[in-house]
């Protein structure tokens, strides 16, 4: 086999193994903290491709192919990790919405009558990670210190508010009822902004990864010309060092972009 050959080959299966890792799901309901990402998704990986490099040169392969291989498996996980990012972000959203439509409901049952009680074991019904809050009512603890607890994970920011108003409301007697439908109407107002403001980066996320896109373009259209591009950048050490540049500029531009976005849409 030659050189490019064993190397696709060992790069496929470094990349593979690395996306794998990188992508390997959390358990729970909710989407996970960015702190508590798994051991292996952030650390294990590099730690791989290393020890599968010293391990591939300690077993004779051509430095070429061990540097392609290497080159392959990180962009890959460095590419997992981009997708995962965007699995979070999506979570995320999806969350806050739940939690609109559940400051709504107990808002509209309240309004309609429902003790408090009531109105947030249905509320539990329509979304489970509610249940501890609901738990905390019945034995008489703390709703507003449930309610903040929750609201630590990823789109869950918003149950701040409610829980803030549950805590005014209780404290100087007004009617909880109207607290939470002011909180469900300054949700539904904050949640039209972001639709707003992710619709707007939605074009710059596209056009970044477009362009990330048009080096493999450029060299397809080398290839058709009669050239013969990918037997310098895939066999020669300058082209090793090119590739190498070039995915990791093109992957930190990027990672970059979702850097800024994700701050943007944190503010809003």
């Amino acid at each position: 086999m030659s050189p490019v050959g064993a190397a696709s080959v060992l790069a496929v299966v470094a990349a593979a193994a690395a996306g794998a890792l990188a992508l390997a799901p959390q358990a729970g309901v909710l989407p996970r903290r960015r702190a508590s990402t798994s051991w292996a998704g952030s650390r294990a990986v590099p730690v791989l491709i290393g020890a599968g490099a010293a391990g591939a040169v300690l077993a004779g392969l051509p430095g070429q192919v061990v540097a392609l291989s290497a080159i392959l498996a990180a962009a890959g996980w460095v590419t997992a990790r981009l997708v995962r990012r965007r699995r979070r972000r999506r979570d995320a959203a999806g969350t806050a919405e739940r939690v609109r439509e559940t400051c709504e409901t107990l808002a509209a049952d309240l309004r309609a009558g429902r003790p408090a009680g009531s109105a947030l074991d249905r509320a539990c019904e329509a979304w489970p990670p509610l249940a501890p809050v609901a738990a905390a009512h019945a034995v008489g603890a703390d709703v507003p210190a449930g309610l903040r607890a929750l609201a630590g994970e990823p789109g869950c920011g918003d149950l701040r508010l409610v829980a803030a108003a549950w805590q005014v409301a209780h404290r100087t007697g007004h009617g909880l009822s109207a607290a939470l439908t002011r909180v469900a109407d300054g949700l539904r107002a904050r949640q039209a902004t972001r639709r707003v403001v992710g619709s707007e980066l939605a074009s710059a996320r596209s056009t970044a990864r477009l362009l990330a896109g048009l080096p493999v373009l450029a060299l397809l259209m080398g290839t058709g010309s009669g050239g013969d591009p990918w037997s310098f950048l895939l066999g020669t050490a300058a082209g090793l060092a090119c590739l190498a540049g070039g995915l990791g500029l093109g992957l930190a531009g990027l990672w970059w972009i979702e850097v800024i976005a994700d701050e943007v849409e944190g503010a809003t």
